[in-house]
This record gives structure tokens, C-alpha cells and sequence, in this order.
């Protein structure tokens, strides 16, 4: 059987994947969410489940991990010789967001033009992260029904709690690292750089999070009678952010390193000047390139405010404020100490006398892949003939995925390597999310080609 074949074969299953895709995605699968509750995981990791033992894979256990959400695992063993691939991916999502927001109802899979006239499907998670995974599945359903079985020994890992900082699952790899037992770990849950250009994410910015407040007074005073004098705990607050950034957006973290070099694909401002919805006028920040700026540098984030809203504001001082910052580091920066460089920072330039009580509330390492191994050499070789004979590139990604680092530790030996369907236009985590059908294909045709030559060529 020929590698045309088996592009044929994936192109067939692609009603299937849809299919899959749309059944998936009608179970609203949020960890710790109030709106939805515990049901809609259960489904879906029920869903999940039963589709790899359907394609396939055996030994499939659901595990409930210490934070409630359910990862499924299963192990179809290597013949003799063979490598092993572990495919990851997650079947939890990010909350809805506003309904109103979207164009059509996030849990039905919908299909329609997207930005670029091509046909898109939209639905929350159809990229992040459940498009990626029925891109493993259909790769795995292709091997099969080319080839029986595949020629390699396949794990998979599908956690149920990524969204929510994944943590849960780190405890049960380091628990059980035999479940991370593989030759070549491929993480779902990157994409490519642009529609069409097929890219490995070989680089991942860790991060912090830190939680800050400011006291100026013990009440709300009226503006009119003590404005001026008496501290406002809100504009102090907002004196103290102001600090983290320089005049050219780059940031200014006292101690921490600002000036690191990105060496892999660039990134074309017009392209990024798109991708990230600026209105006209907006500047693109830093001195540096985009691509330095993204994923060699770190940046803080002001991600959100306690504060009187608008709305409903009186003509007070405000003698409290708070903010949460997310702090993402490069490769080579511990995050839990740049984490504390940034306290130290709030610290010496808190103004006019205000207390501080700042403290970081979690922290995800960064990554950074080795390249250079057979694992390697043949996902790029795959990845091309999927594109059509397309370079594959090297990009980094602005996100921590926090298995990667659980993973390195249980299998040091495996090639790790992530990649997926998530392009810019799939405007992942935001309302009307949505996913290329054209990249699920080439994305698990690449995958398909992957298993079936990563034993060497078949009889």
C-alpha cells in the first residue's frame, strides 16, 4: 500500500471526523464550571473513550484525578523492535464567553465562510484542543484501516482539566510515569503558523500568575471633600502597573532580563498586525522583533482589575484596589523566580505609601524541545508531504502547556514534539472559535504517515 493510499484514506474519513467533531463538541466539557457542572466531563471522557478503543487502542482506562476531572489512557504495545508514540491531547474547554458574542451557538458545530473565504467549523473547542484531537483519532482510524494494526506501539493521554492549568494531571504522570513510556511523545495542541504552513512548536513561554492589592484607607471617602490629599488606592494601583512597561511597551521588571533574541521563523508584522485583531492606529509593542517580543522575551499582562465598575461608581476614593498580572517567561527562566523578581519589583515602587500585599498563585515552566533526533526527522518529513512539499518551520508559542515539563521528567529519553490545527484564524479562547477542516486533514495525514513509517518501511 502506497502513502497516496493512505492520503485517499484520510480524505475518506474526513465525513467522519466532522461527525466526530460535531458529538464531541455538543458536550460543554469546562472544568470547575458553575454554569455547566461536572455531567457534560463525564460525557465527554466517556465520548473520548470509547472512540480510541473504536480505533484501536487498547488497555483504556478512565482515571479521576485528585482535582475531579477524568484523563483517559490506553496502551496498544509495540511490536517487537518497534517504537512507541504517545499522542496527547485534551477534551476539556474554555467557557463560552457572552453568548451574544458568538455567531452561532458554541456547542453546535457550525460550518461557514471564515475570514479567508474558505469553509470553517466553528464551536468552542473546535480548534482548542478537540479539533487536535480528532486529528489523532482520524490518523489512528486511517493506520488501521490501511494497515490492520499500527506498525509502532501507540499510548494516548486525553487529560480532562488542561483549561484549568492541567496541574492534576502532572501529579498522576509523576505518580505513574509508565503511562509516559514512548519514543516520540506528540502533543496536539499547538498549530501553524499560518493557514497552509506546516510548523512544530519547538518553544513555549512559562508563566506566572500574581495576585495584587493595594490599601490606601479602611473607607471610601467622597471626592469632592478629600480628593487631592487623601491617596487613591485605584490610581496608586494603576501609578504601580504603569512601572512594568517602558515607553516602548517593552517589559521593565527590575532584575529580569529583557533582551533575549527569537532564532526560529519570524513573524511578518502585517501577518501579526492581522492575526491579532489591532484597530487601526494600534502600535505593535517592544523593541525588538514580534517574534522576540512573543517567545524570547518575558511580558506582563494586566488580565484583570478589581474596581468599581463604571456603571455603578460613586464619586468616591477608592481605598482599595487589586489586579492579576500573568507574567510569561522564555526558555532558561525559572518562572517561579521571575515570579518573585515581579514582587520585588511591586515592592520597591509601590507609591505614596500604600500597603501591598502581593503573592504569586501559581507558576507553569516553560519548554523548550530537542530537535535533532529520528523522531523528528520524520514528523518533519511527514508534515511536508502532508503540505504538499511545504518547509516545515520552527515557531514558538506564547502559552505553557504544563505536562510538557511532567513529561521530560517521566520519559527523558522521548523526542517531544507538538503541533496541531490551531492557525491564527482559529481565534482560540475567544468567541467563535473555529477550526480549518483543511488543516485537521493535512494535520492528521501527517500524523497517519508518521505511524505507519516511524518502524522504517513496511514489507
Amino acid at each position: 500500500m502506497t502513502d497516496s493510499s493512505l492520503r485517499d484514506t484520510v480524505a475518506a474519513l474526513m465525513g467522519t471526523a466532522r461527525t466526530d467533531l460535531a458529538e464531541l463538541l455538543s458536550h460543554p466539557s469546562v472544568h470547575q464550571s458553575a454554569e455547566f457542572g461536572p455531567e457534560p466531563g463525564r460525557r465527554s471522557a466517556q465520548w473520548v473513550a470509547d472512540a480510541f478503543a473504536d480505533a484501536g487502542i487498547g488497555a483504556i482506562e478512565q482515571i479521576t484525578t485528585s482535582d475531579g476531572s477524568i484523563a483517559i489512557v490506553g496502551h496498544s504495545p509495540a511490536p517487537d523492535g518497534a517504537p512507541t508514540v504517545l499522542l496527547y491531547s485534551h477534551h476539556d474547554v474554555q467557557p463560552p464567553g457572552p453568548r451574544e458574542a458568538w455567531d452561532s451557538d458554541p456547542f453546535t458545530l457550525t460550518a461557514r465562510p471564515g475570514p479567508d473565504g474558505a469553509e470553517r467549523w466553528y464551536g468552542r473547542g473546535a480548534a482548542d484542543c478537540k479539533g487536535n484531537l480528532i486529528a489523532h483519532l482520524t490518523a489512528l482510524r486511517a493506520v488501521r484501516r490501511q494497515y490492520g494494526e499500527p506498525p509502532v506501539g501507540v499510548r494516548i493521554i486525553i487529560e480532562g482539566s488542561e483549561e484549568a492549568g492541567g496541574a492534576r494531571l502532572d501529579d498522576l504522570i509523576a505518580a505513574r510515569p509508565d503511562l509516559a513510556r514512548a519514543d516520540l511523545i506528540v502533543i496536539g495542541d499547538t498549530g501553524n503558523v499560518a493557514v497552509g504552513r506546516p510548523t512544530l512548536t519547538t518553544s513555549l513561554r512559562g508563566v506566572a500568575m500574581v495576585r495584587v492589592r493595594l490599601r490606601t484607607g479602611r473607607s471610601d471617602l467622597h471626592s469632592g471633600a478629600f480628593g487631592g490629599a487623601a491617596p487613591d488606592a485605584l490610581a496608586a494601583l494603576i501609578a504601580l502597573l504603569a512601572t512594568l512597561r517602558d515607553e516602548h511597551g517593552d517589559t521593565t521588571i527590575d532584575g529580569l532580563d529583557a533582551t533575549g533574541r527569537w532564532a526560529g521563523e519570524p513573524y511578518d508584522r502585517g501577518a501579526f498586525t492581522a492575526d491579532a485583531a489591532l484597530v487601526d492606529g494600534a502600535e505593535v509593542l517592544g523593541s525588538g522583533t514580534i517574534a522576540d517580543q512573543l517567545w524570547a522575551r518575558p511580558a506582563v499582562t494586566v488580565i484583570g482589575l478589581d474596581a468599581p465598575p463604571t456603571a455603578t461608581a460613586a464619586a468616591a476614593i477608592q481605598p482599595q484596589a487589586g489586579a492579576l498580572l500573568n507574567l510569561r517567561v522564555p526558555p532558561g527562566t525559572d518562572p517561579r523566580a521571575a515570579g518573585e523578581l515581579l514582587l520585588a519589583h511591586l515592592r520597591a515602587h509601590t507609591p505614596w505609601g500604600a500597603q501591598l500585599d502581593a503573592e504569586i498563585e501559581s507558576v507553569g515552566e516553560p519548554f523548550a524541545a530537542e530537535t535533532g533526533g529520528p523522531g523528528y526527522t520524520a514528523l518533519r518529513a511527514a508534515l511536508s508531504e502532508a503540505y504538499d512539499g511545504a518547509e516545515v518551520v520552527a515557531s514558538g508559542q506564547g502559552g505553557s502547556i504544563p505536562l510538557c515539563t511532567q513529561l521530560r521528567r517521566a520519559a527523558p529519553d522521548a523526542e517531544i514534539a507538538l503541533l496541531g490545527v490551531e492557525e491564527p484564524l482559529c481565534r482560540i479562547h475567544a468567541p467563535n472559535e473555529s477550526v480549518d477542516p483543511e488543516e485537521l486533514r493535512r494535520t492528521a495525514l501527517a500524523e497517519a504517515l508518521l505511524l505507519s513509517r516511524l518502524a522504517g518501511p513496511r514489507e
